[in-house]
């Protein structure tokens, strides 16, 4: 790892994850945001530090961030995704899952990302054509080829994010695999897929600062990242399943037998 993207984004992840686990460990107030969706201090204090990193270094770029929306900068094609704190209602219950996420998208394609873990102090980082690493280390996805030996982690479903779920998934996939987890933090979920500690992930409803890094993650560990059907996504997508490739034919293969997914 090596480029001036990613060394500002994890400088900045490092600085906003010190903040997060102070705070984590004073104990945390939070408020709503929306019906079943919360905010915290920390996320607003996180972003702020983020943010201020962002313009110093590059002050002519877009960034878009979960709690203060669409910054717009003078360069058309360099835009930061920001998510402070992803998994913000276990921080807010103290319960120890949660990161920071950044990533950068230049000309239209994602070209460094930034995963940080700060309570088990672990940073994954992944650059365009650079390959991933967690705490310098390098990291692949698994070498998994059947169902049958998979762990598969997911979102769904989430009353924040999801209307009608059909749960009928979630059944198929437990019972042809070694099971589900949900962690309550995709980023993690991501970062887990290109470590190989889970095979897969999947989710409906996310948005282009939960994902932007993960997907980086996982496609250079060499891993991939599509719709429901296989195909290919763009960083607004409504779905996402990402694994290591191996086993992908049989996930889509999977949801079609059971999900009613839209005509295109």
């Amino acid at each position: 790892m090596g480029s001036r993207y990613l060394d500002v984004a994890i400088g900045a992840a490092r600085e906003a994850g010190m903040v997060l686990a102070a705070r984590f460990a004073a104990g945390v107030q939070a408020e709503a945001k929306g019906r079943f969706d919360l905010v915290t201090d920390a996320d607003r204090a996180a972003e702020r530090i983020i943010l201020e990193r962002l313009k110093s270094e590059y002050p002519s770029h877009a960034v878009v961030a979960e709690e203060s929306g669409q910054r717009a900068g003078t360069s058309s094609t360099h835009r930061w995704y920001v998510d402070p704190l992803d998994g913000t209602k276990n921080f807010a219950r103290g319960y120890p899952i949660f990161a920071v996420s950044i990533a950068m998208e230049c000309g239209g394609d994602l070209v460094a990302g930034v995963v940080f873990d700060p309570i088990r102090d672990e940073l994954f980082g992944a650059e365009r054509g650079g390959g991933a690493f967690c705490n310098g280390r390098r990291i692949s996805v698994s070498m998994a080829c059947r169902l049958d030996q998979c762990l598969i982690a997911t979102g769904f479903p989430s009353a924040s994010r999801h209307t009608c779920p059909d749960v009928r998934l979630l059944s198929q996939l437990s019972m042809t695999t070694q099971g589900l987890r949900r962690s309550g933090s995709s980023a993690l979920d991501l970062a887990y897929v290109a470590s190989a500690r889970v095979d897969a992930f999947w989710d409906i409803g996310l948005q282009p600062w939960d994902v932007a890094a993960g997907r980086l993650l996982v496609t250079e560990a060499g891993g991939c990242c599509s719709d429901f059907r296989g195909g290919g996504l763009t960083l607004d997508a409504a779905e996402l399943l990402a694994d290591n490739g191996g086993v992908h034919d049989l996930l889509v293969q999977a949801f079609a037998n059971v999900l009613v997914l839209p005509v295109r």
